[in-house]
């Protein structure tokens, strides 16, 4: 920057460096190239935007000076220097894309800032008054160190296998696992557990042994009460009427503990539940015999307790009560066993019903029709020996034809007795062979 031209003063007489010539104008100054475009320049600092002040002094000096104090050797009358005075500021704050306006310092200068010269260029080629407009770069970025590959997950170190109890394992898979569940063998005792709980929680089974017990204790006590002025002997052997319609109710209860599963499904999963077929036959058989026995038992008890104080005549035998009681509810419950025993090799509720019906009836209505020919009597006679109602009468003491050549006594609970085993031996059989 030029200061405008102003009166040279005149030189006093007789003053040193009269003969100097005249100042000689100030060089122009360089117009600064266009600055790099590193973005819109952002205001200046209050610092820099305050221009320092000037101060103007008449000192000798040559006008190739630079900033700074002129030596007494170089010194020019008549010359007038431009000075901006230095003052100390704080380093800016340099941030990236941020344009400062600094003068340049001459290579291998002081660090801190010199006045800039009015004329003449400056030391080393760089003009006085250059004001040099220079962008600080952006900090270097720190080179990246090359990223190591991250340490695979290191496994624990093996520990030494614990003990673990031993026990059964059901599963037959891993031979070290041990099923949390407690794991007991299983036995008959479980099955007849399940199939009791089968067999009291169905319908069907309240239906046909209620009815079987009206039947028996009430057309008993119906029977005692009109034979109560008549003389009977044994007194009790009335009561086979009863016990005869309390077969009817046995019959279809035999057969639908196990041919029911068949008919819903359920075989298969008792079948899953306890692998074993022979154990499960063998629980239905125990519990039913028993259920019928106990039940039928109580009541043919009462009928005959009823008929021997209302019945007159002959005083039964210790034999007579025990096959009119205990061989009468044998002999009902064997037949439910043998019906039960159909039930399994037929597969089928209806079928096997209408099968041991005509086991029961069938061989007495035959008879019937066949004792009007003479050729045929032995025939007949053999049926109706043999048959049901004829064999329970037997064990009441009164057969149907009397006691001539037939089984007497507990024969025909014998007879029943083997005919229920060998169809429960074809039952077992056939259930092993067979699908479910």
């Amino acid at each position: 920057m030029t200061s405008p031209q102003q009166p040279q003063p005149q030189p006093q007489p007789g003053a040193p460096g009269t003969g100097a010539q005249p100042m000689p104008p100030a060089a122009p100054v360089p117009a600064p190239g266009p600055a790099p475009t590193a973005g819109p320049m952002p205001p200046a600092s209050p610092e820099l935007s305050t221009p320092p002040p000037l101060s103007t002094s008449f000192e000798r000096g040559d006008p190739h000076a630079q900033g700074g104090p002129a030596s007494p050797a170089a010194e020019e009358p008549g010359t007038m220097l431009l000075q901006a005075q230095a003052q100390p500021q704080p380093a800016p704050v340099k941030e990236a894309g941020t344009m400062m306006l600094q003068a340049q310092p001459p290579a291998g200068g002081h660090p801190e800032p010199r006045p800039l010269a009015a004329h003449g260029p400056g030391a080393q080629g760089k003009e006085g008054g250059t004001m040099m407009l220079t962008v600080p770069a952006p900090p270097q970025a720190q080179p990246q160190l090359p990223q190591q590959p991250p340490q695979p997950p290191q496994a624990p170190a093996p520990q030494p296998p614990q003990q673990q109890p031993v026990g059964a394992n059901w599963q037959a898979g891993n031979v070290g696992y041990v099923s949390p569940i407690p794991v007991r063998p299983t036995h008959l005792g479980h099955a007849l557990a399940a199939e009791w709980t089968k067999i009291r929680s169905v319908r069907s089974t309240i239906w046909t042994l209620g009815v079987m017990v009206v039947l028996i204790v009430g057309i008993g006590l119906l029977t005692a009460t009109a034979m109560s002025g008549h003389t009977v002997s044994p007194r009790i052997s009335f009561g086979f009427f009863s016990v005869m319609l309390g077969t009817l109710c046995i019959i279809p209860l035999g057969v639908l503990v196990i041919s029911s599963e068949y008919g819903t499904g359920l075989i298969r999963t008792t079948m899953t539940v306890c692998p074993s077929r022979a154990r499960v036959l063998a629980a239905k058989s125990i519990v039913f015999f028993l259920l019928a026995f106990v039940i039928t038992t109580l009541a043919t008890t009462v009928v005959s307790l009823a008929m021997a104080g209302m019945v007159g005549g002959r005083e039964p035998t210790i034999s007579e009560w025990l096959r009119c009681t205990v061989g009468a509810g044998l002999y009902v419950s064997m037949l439910g066993l043998l019906a039960m025993a159909v039930g399994s090799l037929l597969r089928h509720s209806a079928g096997a019903i209408s099968a041991m019906f005509g086991v029961v009836l069938l061989p007495m209505l035959l008879a019937v029709f066949m004792l009007g020919a003479s050729s045929l009597q032995w025939l007949a006679k053999g049926l109706i020996t043999y048959s049901v109602p004829n064999s329970l009468a037997t064990l009441y003491g009164i057969p149907f034809l009397g006691t001539d050549g037939g089984p007497e006594g507990w024969t025909p609970l014998w007879i029943l007795t083997g005919v229920a085993a060998v169809a429960l031996a074809a039952a077992f059989a056939v259930q092993e062979r067979r699908d479910v």
